[in-house]
């Protein structure tokens, strides 16, 4: 599912070279699901943004679903995501606005649409994870352990051979964050999805297939 070869991401500030994120190998597997651990500053999240096509990398391959990902233009990489891939952001990046099924619905909107099939399915996940009676209520009038509940929904809702998790538990209890956690890898393992999921806390780690630390795909110096 997802092959990675000599992957670097370097900023530059000024006149030095900043290594945002360096990987020699790595190979996930259709229908794995794994967690990826390493301490903050070896580009955890860098590395869920290059996969997701969010960012480019500097150099190496990065094939997802047999895709070279990293050489596709802006306007391809969008449309490969919203086809292929689910993120659970960090921070969730709900729409304040609208409703759970609304936000639910966004990710399918942003895909190229939401007809009443898509919709079905939008509540019949928020139901899955224990929001059936919220559907209609904004992210301001639910708890943060909901509020993240409504972002799996959204990464779930295309169907997506991929699904990217960038510390999702937050900041909640973690045994609110690690109910949700073991309905997403449910889901996941009905619907044959792959996940990959980057965290610090290593009971969440747990949950998934197998856990890689960042720091041993890195290049050596």
């Amino acid at each position: 599912m997802i092959r990675i070869r000599n992957l670097k991401k370097v900023y530059r500030r000024g006149d030095e070279e900043v290594v945002a994120c360096d990987v020699t190998a790595l190979d996930v597997e259709r229908g794995e699901h794994v967690a990826i651990v390493g301490k903050s500053g070896l580009g955890k999240t860098t590395l869920l943004n290059i996969v997701s096509g969010i960012v480019r990398p500097t150099s190496g391959e990065v094939r997802v679903a047999d895709v070279d990902v990293g050489s596709l233009g802006e306007a391809k990489r969008d449309r490969f995501r919203g086809e292929h891939i689910g993120i659970v952001f960090q921070t969730f990046n709900l729409l304040v606005p609208f409703t759970a099924l609304e936000n639910v619905l966004l990710g399918a909107v942003f895909a190229g649409g939401a007809d009443a099939t898509v919709r079905d399915r939008a509540v019949r996940l928020l139901g899955r994870v224990g929001l059936g009676d919220r559907i209609d209520h904004y992210p301001n009038q639910m708890s943060v352990g909901q509020v993240q509940r409504v972002a799996l929904c959204r990464a779930l809702i295309n169907g997506p051979d991929l699904i990217l998790a960038d510390e999702p538990l937050g900041n909640q209890d973690r045994e609110t964050g690690a109910e949700a956690l073991r309905v997403l890898r449910e889901i996941a393992e009905e619907e044959k999805r792959t996940v990959v999921m980057v965290t610090h806390d290593p009971a969440s780690a747990e949950l998934m297939h197998r856990t890689i630390d960042l720091s041993e795909l890195r290049t050596a110096s």
